[in-house]
């Protein structure tokens, strides 16, 4: 027994299949089969509607606009070339570049970790004014 008032047949003039879960085309408007209902399978003409995509600069992260027509990686070279911000110097900063004042230590800490008594700048394991054998007004008689 079939059922002809049920479904709908896709739009794809090479297809015609009856889809009884059929889909509409959110640019076009046009029902398809789940094989037709992606832009290019169909040729949407209303695809520029919805299809929208925004090149990235690989280097600074920011969107390029792309015109209607024009191939966006010439428009992303151009970008790069001309407006590009990227700074290679930026990219490279170091991320420990607080030095600890013992003499011998050669640690380098993300953030500076200032004694209260002498100003000087330690890592974490000469933090302490007895461990770094502190010159500042006050000394603490134990270790916290």
């Amino acid at each position: 027994m079939e059922l002809p008032g049920l479904g709908r047949h896709c739009s794809e003039r090479t297809c015609k299949q009856l889809d009884f879960l059929p889909l509409r085309c959110d640019a076009c408007g046009d029902v398809f089969c789940k094989d037709h209902i992606r832009y290019d399978d169909h040729k949407c003409s209303s695809a520029y509607k919805k299809n929208v995509q925004v090149p990235v600069c690989p280097l600074c992260n920011a969107p390029v606009p792309v015109q209607r027509g024009e191939i966006p990686d010439i428009v992303v070279g151009a970008h790069m070339d001309k407006d590009c911000k990227y700074n290679p110097a930026q990219q490279k900063q170091k991320i420990f570049t607080n030095k600890c004042l013992k003499p011998g230590c050669k640690r380098k800490e993300m953030m500076k970790v200032v004694c209260e008594q002498c100003g000087g700048n330690f890592c974490i394991k000469h933090r302490h004014p007895l461990d770094h054998d502190c010159k500042g007004s006050c000394h603490p008689t134990s270790k916290a």
